[in-house]
């Protein structure tokens, strides 16, 4: 009976999928049958609002929005259901967890779908944007990182499962906290947590703000620029004012304490490192190649799938997006000759790849290597010193063959 809820429920999600994918575009058009009809769009009816079925009804305005139009959010209608109700019956029945694992509570399970729902329905939207018009409108990411933050105060069950599988089973299962795979520290309840928390509410409400960053001139050219750039855009007023009630809100769930407050740091720290890993790759890769190497709507993209995942997650989706992304660039090569590689998709895919096979990868990877501790940073400083090089050496020779020629 649930399965045939999510489907159904699932059907009236993608609807909206598909109105959103079109209408939060940079081109916004009049696709979908839930969007209002422009002056050379034939009348519609509700049936044309039916899932899948008012695709097909809505052949008839090929003349309008050219052939085949109808495929891809039909095949969106029919797919995103069956995969959230497959997804659903994989969760519930302990697909995430390890074999010999303690019992858990049934709550739990659908706590932690129903996170992952709300995460793909989202990554959906942002994927298939991205694809056509190669961005990311914040109208996505910022809704969607609330929700993350929301979601991982509101349950706590909801973070994804983690394990200590050293010794028999059964193995007890534990929260994907900030501090896992090491025990909860009782300074992140006091004045330690609050203060690491603010320092990420102070990053992503500064990645946010419109601003003009100009680094010709000397450090006093730069700053008259960036804050100049911030106070004229009406736009920062009302992120500041977004920032100060998210803020508030944190300071509340710090006050009251308990598995909100661990899990909501938890999923703070995932926005800063998510969107903090692709925020430095672009820097890294901007300076290295002399042109922007990334979008600033995969920063905020991985931000938001960091609210949901947590920081250990984010970094394994960052490492396994490149291998999604050869698969996808060569399917796009194939099908459309397209060249351009939107990097949104692949870290959507691969954070539903990390999802799916979570078991394997906490054991595997995640567990071995984020036990380490404060020596991952030093790791992860290194790796991008060696993109760095790696970069300017490919730039090295792109010039020589150029010369060559």
């Amino acid at each position: 009976m649930a399965t045939v809820a999510i489907i159904i429920v699932g059907a009236l999600v993608a609807g909206q999928v598909n109105r959103a994918i079109y209408g939060l575009a940079w081109n916004r058009r009049a696709i979908s049958p839930w969007s209002p009809v422009s002056g050379s769009t034939p009348a519609r009816t509700w049936l044309d609002c039916v899932p899948v079925i008012g695709w097909w009804r809505l052949r008839r305005e090929t003349d309008v929005h050219g052939d085949g139009f109808w495929l891809r959010p039909a095949l969106i209608e029919l797919v995103l259901p069956i995969a959230l109700a497959m997804l659903y019956r994989f969760e519930i029945s302990g697909g995430l967890l390890p074999i010999g694992h303690a019992p858990v509570d049934p709550q739990v399970l659908r706590a932690q779908f129903a996170s992952h729902a709300v995460l793909i329905v989202l990554m959906t939207v942002a994927s298939f944007i991205d694809l056509d018009e190669k961005l990311i409108p914040d109208e996505i990411t910022l809704p969607g990182t609330l929700c993350g933050l929301l979601l991982a105060a509101w349950l706590p069950s909801s973070l994804l499962p983690a394990w200590t599988s050293v010794g028999p089973p059964p193995y007890p299962i534990e929260r994907l906290l900030l501090s896992t795979p090491r025990t909860w520290s009782e300074s992140f309840n006091g004045i330690v947590g609050l203060g690491i928390v603010f320092v990420c509410v102070v990053g992503w409400w500064y990645a946010l703000l419109p601003k003009v960053l100009w680094y010709r001139g000397g450090v006093c050219k730069f700053w008259r620029y960036l804050l100049a750039s911030i106070f004229r855009n009406r736009g920062s007023w009302w992120l500041t004012l977004l920032g100060l009630i998210v803020g508030g809100a944190t300071l509340f769930c710090w006050s009251c304490g308990g598995p909100a407050w661990q899990s909501l740091l938890s999923a703070w720290v995932g926005v800063a490192v998510g969107g903090g890993a692709i925020w430095m790759v672009r820097i890294v890769g901007s300076l290295a190649l002399r042109q922007e190497a990334m979008g600033f709507g995969d920063v905020t993209l991985m931000g938001m799938i960091g609210a949901f995942m947590g920081w250990q997650t984010s970094l394994l989706v960052f490492f396994v997006a490149p291998f999604t992304g050869l698969l996808i660039a060569v399917a796009q090569w194939l099908f459309t000759r397209r060249k351009d590689i939107p990097y949104g998709p692949f870290l959507c895919s691969a954070t539903l790849i990390v999802i799916v096979f979570w078991p394997i990868f906490w054991s595997r990877w995640g567990f071995p290597i984020f036990v380490l501790g404060w020596l991952l940073p030093v790791v992860l400083a290194i790796s991008l010193l060696v993109l760095a090089v790696m970069l300017l050496l490919l730039q090295r020779v792109k010039a020589i063959f150029a010369n060559a020629s």
